[in-house]
């Protein structure tokens, strides 16, 4: 690894801000996260040694006259952060100018400043090779538990799908990214080309649950189209964005390029409304969305809350292992992360025929092996105990509805939780299909998204496949969804009437995992914000423009006719 960043950080061309290395020990201390983070370890993140926090502005780290402690989400007592919280109106102000003065056409564009395609092409490859080396990969991952606890596993793979987006950006790829297309005009000399153009400064607000994932892969689109990002993340994980940036500045990222603010909603609600950014990408709830989006006139990107769903078809695979397969899958797409993923398994829908299968004993026992001491089931940060078992309560007063497994509150004796956050055990309630769709309050009883480790289970005969399509037509979130069949019929019959943005189809489907290869992202809305793949890039974060060039005049033209 040493020798393939050495490689990284030698051949290319630096930009005039690019660290310089002058030895090849001093090369490979790049590797080392003491080389460039603020914070040197995860594990020294303790009541003894809290890390303060720091905005980015114009290029510099610098702190607020406030800041707020953030409580270690496992122990429930140490304060291990302190987080500013930037919100006075001399402190808003310089963010806002920062908005403003953007240029309209960008940092970079293809007419313009096109050198920078390949500087972040450069940035992007140094990155990904550094995310590549098992330390600085153990390191961010690791950080990521301190702050948002799930598996390491799960933390891992947020890295390394971090680390494989960069890495396909590096190099030319980024202004490979940025090609156009040019149309024969209707005489010599014209010609049309079709241009992605950016939208100059912009703003991105960023979640809890993947604080590395999301966050960077949205900053780096907005750099890679030309804009000028400014980004806020949820302040409980923020500490993981800004040692990121950090890495970022250290293998070449201009420092000016991104602006970084920690503060409250409220007061990010305010910056956003005075800077009227160009456009503005949220990954978050679908309430703060849509305030958003009449605070920004629709000037916003959305990736918002998915009540995700998975549907078994009627044809049950009968080779071994198959079943145990699929339990396998949702129970990783429903308790992964403890259920705090946009994609979570929200609501499976079994025909019968499954029903007479160990699926559901099958799934009850892996979840029965998650544990909070490897965190593969942990605090969830968005609710707290008694809010979610006062669900499962609503849940079990339908008529025919039973608890699966779950239900309770991890073992208290075991946990030093925070009350402000939720421990309970990974959670499936039954109810039948047909009282979901009693009535509207049943239905939005059973859709609505929890953001934990809980599902809806229920099931459906030969012949009611419409009403499962009613159901699923009733929910607003499109985001992710998976129909689990060979059957090419019902998968035509479901896909074909149905819109989630990002759907898995087949034996192996499930509605989980964001990763770098495919669109992830809603659909049925024109503020769907995409993430990962280079369509997702372009549709976010740059719009198309048309220059006509006509520049052949001969003797032989006549002014056109007065009509």
């Amino acid at each position: 690894m040493a020798a393939a960043l050495r490689c990284l950080l030698a051949v290319y061309p630096r930009a005039p801000v690019c660290r310089q290395f002058a030895t090849t020990s001093d090369v490979v201390s790049a590797i080392n996260p003491a080389a460039w983070a603020s914070l040197p370890s995860p594990s020294l993140l303790s009541a003894e040694h809290p890390h303060q926090v720091r905005n980015l502005l114009s290029g510099k780290w610098v702190d607020a006259a406030d800041s707020r402690p953030i409580v270690d989400p496992l122990d429930g007592a140490s304060v291990f952060m302190h987080v500013p919280v930037t919100g006075r109106d001399a402190e808003l102000e310089p963010f806002i100018d920062n908005i403003k003065t953007v240029p309209r056409h960008g940092l970079h564009n293809p007419l313009r400043n096109v050198k920078r395609y390949r500087m972040l092409g450069e940035v992007s490859a140094r990155a990904g090779a550094a995310l590549d080396d098992p330390e600085v990969a153990d390191y961010f991952a690791t950080l990521i538990q301190r702050v948002m606890p799930k598996s390491k596993a799960q933390a891992l793979g947020e890295v390394k799908v971090t680390q494989d987006f960069l890495s396909n950006f590096s190099s030319d790829n980024v202004r490979f990214l940025a090609k156009g297309f040019s149309v024969a005009g209707d005489h010599d000399g014209q010609t049309s080309h079709g241009m992605r153009w950016p939208y100059g400064g912009v703003a991105i607000v960023g979640p809890f649950n993947f604080p590395l994932e999301i966050p960077t892969l949205q900053l780096m689109g907005a750099l890679y189209m030309g804009n000028r990002p400014t980004l806020k993340v949820s302040s409980n994980v923020s500490v993981v964005m800004e040692q990121m940036i950090r890495l970022l500045h250290y293998v070449g990222l201009p420092p000016e390029d991104v602006d970084m603010i920690h503060c409250s909603g409220h007061s990010m609600g305010e910056l956003l409304e005075r800077a009227q950014p160009k456009m503005t990408q949220f990954t978050g709830s679908s309430g703060t969305a849509e305030l958003l989006t009449k605070t920004l006139e629709g000037r916003i990107r959305v990736e918002d809350a998915g009540f995700d769903w998975k549907v078994l078809g009627p044809d049950v695979p009968t080779t071994d292992g198959s079943v145990a397969y699929v339990a396998g899958v949702c129970d990783q797409d429903a308790y992964a992360c403890s259920g705090q993923k946009c994609s979570a398994q929200s609501i499976l829908i079994a025909h019968v025929n499954w029903l007479e299968t160990d699926l559901l004993e099958m799934m009850k026992s892996r979840a029965a092996q998650r544990s909070l001491d490897d965190l593969t089931v942990g605090p969830v940060l968005s609710h707290t105990t008694e809010n979610l078992l006062e669900h499962v309560t609503k849940l079990l007063k339908l008529p025919g509805s039973h608890l699966l497994f779950g239900g309770k509150e991890l073992d208290p004796n075991t946990h030093n939780v925070p009350a402000c956050y939720g421990a309970i055990e990974p959670t499936a309630v039954f109810v039948p299909l047909q009282s979901i769709l009693s009535s509207a309050d049943a239905t939005r009883l059973c859709t609505k998204e929890i953001f934990g480790p809980m599902q809806v289970v229920t099931s459906f005969k030969d012949g009611e496949l419409n009403d499962v399509l009613t159901l699923l037509a009733s929910m607003d979130a499109k985001l992710t969804a998976a129909v689990v069949s060979s059957d090419p019929h019902f998968l035509h019959d479901v896909l074909s009437q149905t819109e989630n943005g990002t759907t898995y189809a087949g034996l192996r489907a499930r509605t989980t995992g964001a990763p770098q290869n495919h669109w992830f992202g809603p659909a049925g809305d024109p503020r769907a914000a995409g993430i990962g793949s280079p369509g997702a890039i372009l549709s976010t974060w740059s719009c198309h423009r048309e220059i006509i060039h006509d520049a052949l005049l001969s003797e032989n033209d006549q002014p056109p006719p007065i009509s």
